[in-house]
């Protein structure tokens, strides 16, 4: 069984994300890492603590990372409406019984010595899934590459390679909210597999089965159709044509923990740091014929394997 970390900005989509890999087999769930985006980063552990004690899962540490990007002098503050003043759709769950581990601050400390402690002691057995900006992971290379060169490997859920962007016509959210920590990511030489826009927008939740979670007469159940629907509300409005919601952040740790979901590109990635297109991921030309590829890029995916795995997992982890 694999050990699984999981790096959250909790939003409506890392709440399925988080649940996804609660009622997986194939791994266990050591810790979350929280960070800035979706909401600020001390939201984000809030959301995280409330989410675990709903799931029934209150012994997993939530462990506070970084409040701001490499470059920014101020933490993050601002809302994404996509997801609610909260993150989790204007759902109030009840307040935690237990707090985060650690403070957010601008070098992610708490979460950066937790994901290396990790590596050090699991090594090829970890995996780690980053579904918000890259920032903590960022930090832990610069303190440590060779610890995470080590592990089982690294998923993120960010970037769009072959279609536009989603916050402009070449960034994705996750990459925008730190275009220098993902260059820094991209670019430093450790393993990654991106899972972006290009496969999370094939893998939709119908409308539907929000009425499924509603019928198993559970807390957690009712406040998982709230808070999700006030994430189809939003998709509903803006991208009514897909039938649903794209389950962006959960198909990242579905192809963590089977690759064969997806049909993957190796190829070595950079960021744009400058011009209108700041934040896009594209193939880096000064690395275009090293043989040696950082990055595989998630280009194709089985969309009604996923969806179905999808389904029956949320089933067992809100019942």
């Amino acid at each position: 069984m694999k050990k699984l970390v999981l790096d959250l900005d909790m939003g409506v989509d890392d709440a399925m994300a988080l649940a996804y890999a609660l009622a997986s087999p194939e791994a266990e769930l050591i810790g979350i890492t929280t960070v800035f985006g979706n909401v600020s980063c001390a939201q984000s552990v809030a959301n995280c603590l409330a989410v675990l004690e709903l799931l029934g899962h209150p012994e997993v540490p939530a462990v506070a990372g970084a409040d701001r990007a490499l470059a920014a002098r101020e933490p993050y503050a601002t809302m994404v409406d996509v997801h609610g003043a909260n993150g989790i759709g204007g759902v109030e769950l009840p307040v935690p019984a237990r707090a985060g581990m650690g403070a957010p601050d601008a070098a992610g400390g708490a979460a950066v010595d937790f994901l290396l402690d990790a590596a050090r002691t699991w090594g090829s057995d970890l995996i780690y899934v980053p579904t918000g900006p890259l920032t903590n992971l960022a930090r832990a290379i610069e303190r440590d590459a060779q610890a995470m060169r080590s592990i089982g490997g690294i998923v993120f859920m960010g970037g769009a390679l072959t279609i536009p962007g989603n916050v402009t016509p070449g960034a994705e959210a996750n990459i925008a909210n730190d275009p220098e920590a993902a260059d820094a990511v991209l670019r430093s030489g450790v393993p990654v597999t991106m899972v972006g826009l290009d496969v999370t927008h094939q893998t939709i939740l119908p409308f539907d089965e929000l009425a499924r979670w509603r019928a198993l007469g559970t807390p957690a159940g009712a406040a998982f159709a709230d808070i999700v629907g006030y994430y189809f509300n939003f998709y509903l409005e803006h991208q009514g044509y897909l039938g649903g919601c794209a389950l962006h952040d959960p198909l990242a740790v579905a192809i963590a923990l089977d690759p064969a979901l997806a049909g993957m590109l190796d190829i070595n990635l950079k960021v744009d740091l400058d011009g209108p297109f700041r934040g896009r991921t594209i193939g880096d030309p000064l690395r275009l014929h090293d043989p040696q590829k950082s990055s595989r890029v998630a280009v194709s995916v089985d969309a009604p394997r996923f969806v179905e795995r999808f389904c029956e997992r949320m089933l067992r982890a809100l019942g």
